[in-house]
C-alpha cells in the first residue's frame, strides 16, 4: 500500500518510528512513491529559500550494498565494546542495540536508500554550533520521513555512515562541496500499526522562562 493512510496528523507526528526490525527486504518500493515523498520535503524550511540540499537515491543492488558495507564496518566499529557486553545492557538499551546491529547486518538488502545532503562552500564545516546549517537540510529529512509513513512506507533515521564519510563520497562520486546528514533506509512496513515511542514525561525536560 502506497496510497495516503488514514492518519491524523497528530498520529502520523507521533506513530512515525525508526523501523529497524520490520522492514521488508523482499518486497520492491516504488522510486516514483519515493520521489513523490521527496517532493513533499522539498516544502520543508531552509535559510534563506537557498535549498542547497541535494538527494541521493540508491537503488541499484550493487550500489547499496556498497554503501552497506562501508556502514556496516562503521557500525560494528563504532559499538564493538557496546556489543561484547551486550547481554549486561537493560532490556530497553539492549532491544535498540539488537535492533540497530540487525538493520546494520542487512542493509544492503533494504530497497531503498535516501541520503540527504547539504552543498557547503570549500565542503567545510563551520567551526562551532553547526545548528543553523543542519537546520537548512534535517527538518526536510525528517518531512520525508513523516511523508513515506503517509504512504504506508516506513523509514530508519541513521547516521552512523558518517564515521566514514568520505568513503561514500567516494564510493557514489559526491563532490568535495557535498556533505551527508543522514541516511534513511526506505521499505514496507512488515506490520502496519505503530504507536507513540517511550519518552520523558514533558514535565522533565521542560523550562519556563529560563532554565
Amino acid at each position: 500500500m502506497t496510497g495516503p493512510l488514514p492518519l491524523t496528523h497528530e498520529e502520523l507526528l507521533t506513530t512515525t518510528r525508526c523501523v529497524r526490525r520490520g522492514l521488508d527486504l523482499d518486497r520492491a518500493v516504488d522510486p516514483e512513491s519515493v520521489k513523490d515523498c521527496l517532493r513533499v520535503a522539498l516544502q520543508a524550511p531552509n535559510g534563506n529559500n537557498r535549498q542547497n540540499w541535494r538527494w541521493i537515491l540508491l537503488t541499484d543492488p550493487s550500489v547499496r550494498a556498497d554503501v552497506a558495507a562501508v556502514y556496516r564496518a562503521a557500525f560494528h566499529e563504532r559499538n564493538a565494546g557496546t556489543l561484547e557486553h551486550l547481554a549486561e545492557l537493560p532490556e530497553g538499551a539492549r532491544s535498540v542495540m539488537s535492533a540497530a546491529r540487525l538493520l546494520a547486518d542487512r542493509l544492503h538488502r533494504v530497497p531503498v536508500l535516501v541520503i540527504p545532503c547539504l552543498e557547503v562552500p570549500d565542503g567545510r564545516l563551520p567551526d562551532g554550533n553547526q545548528a543553523g546549517l543542519w537546520a537548512s537540510l534535517l527538518p526536510a529529512a525528517w518531512s520525508y520521513a513523516l511523508a513515506a509513513r503517509s504512504r504506508g512506507l516506513v523509514t530508519a533515521w541513521t547516521a552512523v555512515h558518517l564515521d566514514r564519510e568520505r568513503e561514500v563520497a567516494d564510493l557514489l562520486g559526491l563532490p568535495s562541496t557535498v556533505r551527508q546528514g543522514a541516511l534513511l533506509p526506505t521499505a514496507h512496513p512488515l506490520r502496519h500499526t505503530f504507536r507513540r515511542g517511550p519518552r520523558l514525561p514533558l514535565e522533565q525536560v521542560l523550562h519556563v522562562n529560563g532554565w
